[in-house]
């Protein structure tokens, strides 16, 4: 599965758009996760527990990302970003959106 930023894939043409796909995570790291990120914060520098959660969170987004769009009969994803939120303040909610469409390689 294709999946760009752009509008347009360089070699493929879109033949058929199918519509808005999306894959959606929340996730909440751990208490023993949060101790550590919160002791961190107090001295300053990056917070790789927290680094590690977007991570592997915007992977699984993408997945799902890309499942969503095989289930609509695409076989690339244009346009695909990524939005963030926090719930509560012990949760991330990642998203990665995009456009699932049916390209052809150009002859």
């Amino acid at each position: 599965m294709l999946v760009v930023t752009t509008e347009n894939i360089k070699g493929y043409t879109v033949k058929e758009v199918k519509g808005a796909v999306f894959g959606l995570v929340v996730r909440s790291r751990g208490l023993g996760g949060n101790i550590m990120a919160g002791l961190r914060s107090l001295v300053g520098g990056e917070i790789h527990e927290y680094t590690s959660l977007l991570e592997d969170t915007r992977k699984e987004a993408i997945g799902r990302l890309v499942k969503n769009a095989q289930a609509l009969g695409a076989n690339a994803i244009v346009m695909m970003r990524f939005d963030s939120s926090e719930i509560g303040q012990t949760m991330s909610e990642i998203v990665a959106y995009g456009t699932g469409v049916v390209v052809e390689k150009e002859a």
